[in-house]
């Protein structure tokens, strides 16, 4: 891959954007594969991906997967979970979270790529380690083995598609993961606001399909609907109510009223929905220097819209896991190499603080507490794009000078963009 010059007028993000040395290329990969090593050592690696495993095995024994009321996922995933179901225990431990390191990490080169970060840079390199060791909802993704790590890698994949204007292959990307984990639905609102509509029937008919080839393979399929969808509709059970970092768990826990929680709830994801929207209606300008054309902003637009409406949705999803943010944070990091974006303010660092391993935080939000923590992460994320999605597109007027004539303020070719009020973090 040729070199590119790129100069963006910042010195950290210039420093960060040139090539990393070998030496740094090597320590990054065994950090990963560190990860990986130590978690397959431990004796509750993939306690998430049991139960996808054992839906696929009641299915070759010619039973029902959903006799498990925990296995809560589509039809058509059990399909897909049948390879792992004919792989022996010991090459699951080792090759299982390899996968889904291998996983979170396309996600994060086709966040790099989409905002045209070099992928021998030092961001790209360095950064997604830095990722593994410091996010703590990273190392216990990999650990559980849990299928969001498709989601994590199909948003930015879909969201790269979309940029280079391949809709109809983003919608079968987004499609492929709804079949193995129905996560990114909500994700068909951006097809919808782009009406792009051969993309959403991609997103659609897809996971619709192998569904249906599953459910015809598998004795009483109707069991989806009467009893797992009521199981998860309900928010499952005591079982998974102290990892659960929706606002619809977490405030009841410290006294709120029920009801008043999930209005709440419903109400920040409606007003997520509604920055959304607003932020897919406000293109983005070229303002940024570098040489950019006017396109610049239209990644910027994509990934923040997408990670507004999936974050607006796990304010409401039940349950709402510390490692479903892994779906959304790639993009908003790789999108730190735009001016003014979320990344290049103070608070965006602040409100990840919560999952920051080593940070020494009372025993109380420790274990079964931890949701406490997860869901300020959650709710602080969604504020603060909601906020930046939301702002007014203010002007300022600057005074032009003409010869023969004092300085005076022309509205029609002096106005600018204001600044963003967020101070840079970089």
């Amino acid at each position: 891959m040729k070199w590119e010059n790129h100069s963006s007028g910042n010195r950290l993000i210039d420093w960060l954007l040139r090539p990393a040395s070998r030496p740094w290329q090597l320590v990054s990969l065994a950090v990963v594969l560190g990860i990986c090593v130590s978690t397959s050592l431990r004796e509750n690696w993939g306690s998430d991906n049991a139960f996808v495993v054992k839906a696929a095995e009641t299915l070759l024994a010619g039973g029902s997967p959903y006799e498990d009321k925990r296995f809560l996922y589509l039809p058509s995933a059990v399909l897909m979970a049948v390879p792992e179901a004919l792989l022996p225990t010991t090459v699951l431990r080792w090759c299982l979270p390899v996968a889904m390191s291998g996983l979170l990490g396309i996600g994060w080169l086709a966040a790099l790529r989409m905002f045209s970060v070099p992928l021998r840079s030092r961001f790209a390199v360095v950064g997604f380690p830095v990722l593994a060791l410091a996010y703590k909802p990273y190392v216990n993704l990999v650990l559980i083995g849990n299928w969001t790590a498709i989601s994590a890698a199909a948003l930015p994949v879909a969201l790269l598609l979309a940029h280079r204007r391949h809709w109809g292959a983003a919608g079968l990307v987004i499609g492929l993961a709804i079949a193995c984990k129905p996560m990114l639905v909500p994700v068909g609102l951006l097809f919808v606001f782009a009406r792009r509509w051969r993309g959403l029937a991609a997103a659609v008919l897809v996971p619709l399909g192998l569904s249906l080839a599953g459910a015809l393979l598998m004795p009483s399929p109707s069991l989806f609907f009467t009893k797992t969808l009521p199981f998860l509709l309900q928010g499952q059970d005591a079982y998974a109510l102290p990892w659960d970092a929706s606002p619809i768990a977490v405030l009841p826990r410290l006294g709120v009223p029920e009801p008043l929680a999930v209005a709440v709830a419903f109400a920040g994801a409606g007003a997520g929905l509604w920055a959304a929207w607003t932020r897919w209606r406000r293109p983005e300008s070229a303002g940024g220097g570098g040489g950019r054309d006017e396109t610049d902003g239209e990644e910027l637009r994509l990934a923040e819209t997408a990670c507004m409406v999936m974050l607006a949705a796990f304010l409401v999803s039940r349950p709402s896991f510390d490692h479903y943010l892994l779906v959304v944070l790639p993009l908003l990091l790789a999108s730190g190499v735009r001016p003014g974006s979320m990344p290049r303010s103070p608070w965006f660092w602040l409100a990840l603080t919560p999952q920051v391993a080593l940070v020494p935080w009372p025993s109380e939000l420790a274990h079964k507490r931890r949701a406490f923590k997860d869901c300020a992460t959650l709710c602080g994320l969604a504020i603060l794009l909601a906020r930046r999605a939301l702002r007014s597109g203010r002007v300022t007027l600057e005074p032009v000078t003409t010869a023969g004539s004092p300085p005076r303020t022309e509205p029609e070719c002096a106005a600018t963009p204001a600044e963003s009020a967020s101070r840079t973090a970089f």
